[in-house]
């Protein structure tokens, strides 16, 4: 009898479930690093890949780029409420406060109408950055771009318009309503490091500076308010002291392309900024947020320049492996991303180990039997007018070419190199976004989260979740 009980108690406890709270618990993220691309869509990624490894003397194909070796991946959908093809105003909200809103607002939601003051005030999204620091952790941001420029501003500014970066920006009609400009936001703003290119929003001096306030320095107002130092070239940021909030404001607009840096340009890369924003923001106990923007990519994207911009993302991934190297993966979680893509194409049929950047060459025999181009080995395959064309470039922008035009001989040779304007084939000023969608990398505590086809907004919530803010 005993032993039949006995029995019975041993059945029963083994078929009883675990309660929830007794499951093991998923490690949160300390620190989260959010990586943003702008503009860097797949096939920016696939020749930027290519392009890399060519740099080193391979074929290139068989290349990963540091982050692609990321264990978890997922294909992101960029869309804003109002555009099918977004912009970074839009689509850095989206990562930066969970919602989806309109194109070229920042921080606020798809109710409040585009460059309108009142409907921007009355409808605030909240910050991850502005939670990061109520809760006590670090804050920092980093940026090839102006820093008040839409990506990086998306961590710390709301505004009706991406574009009022300055008081000079905001138009008479909406002045004095309670808008604050981006730059007097950041200035106002609780941030560790800020790290970027742009001063003339800062100051009433420079050209496309504050015109209520002709002789303002917001940085100094900053640094007095916070005990912060301000700092405007790479051996600055570097005798910083490591104690202390650190502005800093390498240009007067963007950052240097890379591939113009002279060996002895004073601005420090996206690695030295992303480098020097990590040694200071780990001294918290508290763990940190970080926003690292190569915002350059997008820059080269919209002047058909393919070359800058596979420059600029290698950089970009420079700056990853950096990150990699330097945290424990055990508390970090990295992702990296992009804010949206580009009309940006890699075509044609080019051998195996072509040059990136050059003319379609086709394999040995030639390509596809409808587009062998050529009948010499080793000559670029020639298109219907006769001319050759590169395997890089855009489906519209400024390079674009009227082949009808007898005049100048129809379509001209296509540039090549690290410095050519690819062709286009829609002429425009600018080059344009494209709609596809992008890929999230991830990698640490939370990274499994990243995985399907997503909305752009879940990655907010995938980073509050690896840093336990939400269940």
């Amino acid at each position: 009898m005993t032993r039949t009980i006995l029995a019975a108690l041993l059945f029963t406890t083994a078929a009883v479930p675990a309660f929830a709270e007794d499951a093991p618990q998923e490690p949160h993220a300390k620190n989260v690093i959010l990586f943003i691309g702008d503009g860097m869509g797949i096939s920016t990624i696939t020749a930027a890949r290519i392009y890399e490894g060519q740099k080193r003397g391979e074929t290139g194909e068989e290349n990963s780029l540091s982050f692609e070796r990321f264990p978890d991946v997922a294909l992101v959908k960029t869309y804003n409420t109002n555009a099918q093809v977004p912009d970074s105003a839009g689509t850095a909200t989206a990562l930066n406060t969970g919602v989806k809103t309109r194109i070229g607002v920042l921080g606020i939601g798809p109710e409040a109408t585009r460059g309108v003051c009142r409907e921007a005030l009355a409808h605030p999204l909240p910050l991850i950055g502005e939670e990061a620091k109520k809760r006590g952790l670090a804050l920092g941001i980093v940026t090839t771009t102006r820093i008040t420029h839409a990506t990086p501003a998306a961590v710390y500014a709301r505004s009706a318009d991406r574009d009022w970066e300055s008081d000079s920006a905001i138009p008479a009609d909406q002045q004095g309503q309670g808008c604050k400009d981006i730059a007097l936001q950041l200035a106002e703003a609780n941030f560790d490091v800020a790290l970027g290119g742009g001063t003339a929003a800062f100051y009433g001096s420079q050209k496309g500076g504050r015109r209520s306030q002709p002789g303002a320095d917001l940085p100094a107002q900053w640094a007095a308010k916070n005990h912060g130092t301000v700092v405007k070239d790479l051996a600055a940021l570097r005798a910083a002291p490591m104690d202390r909030p650190v502005l800093g404001l390498f240009s007067p607009s963007h950052m240097t392309y890379m591939a113009e840096r002279k060996p002895d340009s004073p601005e420090p890369t996206l690695t030295d900024m992303t480098a020097q924003a990590i040694a200071r923001l780990q001294a918290d106990p508290d763990g940190y947020f970080l926003m690292v923007e190569g915002g350059r990519i997008d820059h080269a994207h919209h002047e058909n320049r393919a070359g800058y911009a596979l420059e600029e993302t290698v950089e970009f991934a420079r700056a990853v492996q950096w990150a990699v190297d330097h945290t424990d993966p055990e508390k970090t979680l990295i992702l990296v991303t992009a804010d949206h893509s580009h009309t940006f194409t890699i075509s044609g049929y080019p051998r195996r180990g072509n040059d990136i950047l050059g003319l379609v060459v086709p394999p040995a025999g030639g390509g596809d039997s409808d587009h062998a181009g050529s009948d010499v080995d080793g000559a670029p395959t020639l298109a219907e007018d006769g001319k050759p064309y590169t395997t890089l470039g855009y489906a519209n922008g400024p390079a674009a070419v009227d082949v009808d035009d007898e005049e100048d001989g129809g379509r001209p040779m296509p540039e090549t190199g690290i410095a050519a304007h690819q062709q286009s084939l829609v002429p425009l000023g600018s080059e344009t976004h494209g709609g596809e969608d992008v890929a999230l990398f991830a990698t640490g505590p939370g990274a499994a989260e990243a995985h399907g086809v997503i909305e752009q907004n879940r990655v907010y919530d995938i980073m509050r979740k690896a840093l336990g803010w939400e269940k």
